[in-house]
This record gives structure tokens, sequence and C-alpha cells, in this order.
């Protein structure tokens, strides 16, 4: 697999007008679920998301479909002023950037649709999330926990950014990694009005 230096280098030499930006949330609210989760990591974060843009209009991940219950869980678009987010306004986040070409973002593009037209056949990878934290990998087409999924699409879009299998990739994994920019720190509450004064494409 090619290293991160190489990678960097290739997205670099990509036509300027050939590049697009898509953004990786890693968010921490108060339920118990996150709070467990967060207690056995000891990292500041147990949720990512992908989205398309920098306002996370368009947000994607696996996570409860409603707001209480923890096990009715699948995939979903996320709204950071409504569902979980919503009630919980002290989520912390960060928030990263990662240039891709045009043909990746299509290519992802097609993969988030995928989801979303069978959306109903998806479920929580409950199973795949004990084994990541045992380094054994359980995959299966119609489950995924929430960094796994994201991991899945890129590699899926042929942006090859974490080294190893997208089955054991955990939110430390995206907060460490080289390749991503941090846009933003802070209440995922308070982004849009950060962004409003500014400028982080």
């Amino acid at each position: 697999m090619a290293s991160y230096r190489m990678i960097k280098k290739n997205i670099l030499n990509t036509r300027v007008s050939n590049v697009r930006n898509i953004y990786i949330v890693l968010s921490q609210t108060k339920t118990y679920p996150a709070r467990a989760i967060r207690l056995y990591t000891h990292e500041p974060y147990a949720h990512a998301s992908i989205a398309f843009d920098e306002g996370l209009e368009e947000m994607y991940s696996f996570a409860r479909r409603g707001t209480y219950n923890p096990f009715n869980a699948g995939f979903i678009r996320e709204y950071i002023d409504r569902g979980v987010f919503g009630r919980f306004g002290s989520t912390a986040c960060s928030i990263f950037r990662i240039q891709i070409t045009e043909e990746q973002y299509n290519n992802l593009r097609r993969e988030i649709e995928i989801f979303n037209q069978n959306k109903n056949t998806y479920s929580y990878n409950y199973l795949g999330l004990i084994g990541a934290a045992f380094n054994i990998p359980i995959r299966s087409k119609q489950r995924y926990f929430c960094s796994q999924f994201v991991a899945y699409v890129l590699e899926q879009s042929g942006i090859h950014i974490f080294h190893k299998n997208y089955a054991l990739v955990k939110p430390r994994d995206i907060r460490i990694n080289p390749l991503l920019v941090t846009v933003y720190e802070g209440k995922l509450s308070q982004y849009r009005a950060y962004k409003k004064n500014y400028q982080i494409a």
C-alpha cells in the first residue's frame, strides 16, 4: 500500500481545478454508549461521520435512527441541530478536511447513494465494534459501525488514507491521520457561527 507521503504527493500534483473537499467529523455526545466508549478507549471522540460540504448540511454515518433508542441504529443522514446532536448542545467535535479528485468525489457520491437507496436494509455492527476493540475485523455488507462505515466508503471510492483493514478503523485513526487537516475544534452547535466568522475551506 502506498505511503502517506506518496498519497499526499499525488493529491498535491492533481490540478487545482480537479480537486474537491470533503469533511470527516469526530464527535462526542453525552449519551451512555458514547460515554462508555470514551471510558474504554480513553479517546476524546466516540463517533465519526462523513460530509460533502463545509457547512455539514449533507452528512452521513451509522448511528441511532431516533433520538433515544440506541438499539434502533443503522445508516442515517445526520443534522447538527437535530436528533442526538440537537439534544446535546454541548457535543464536542473535531472537523477535518481532505482534498480528493473529482473522480474520487463522484465515486464517493455513488457509494453513499447505494447506502441511501438501501438504508432500511442496513443495521449497526455491534459485534464489529467489539471485534475492533480486540483487533479482530468483523465485516458484513449490511452492518457497519460509524468509523468502519467512513473508512469503507472512502476505500471503495479509491481514497486510501488508512493503513489497515477498514473494519478496524476507529475514531483515533481519523484523529491522528496526517492526511487530514483540522478546520475546527469545539462545540458542534457553535460550528456554523464560527464558520461565518472564519473562512475554513
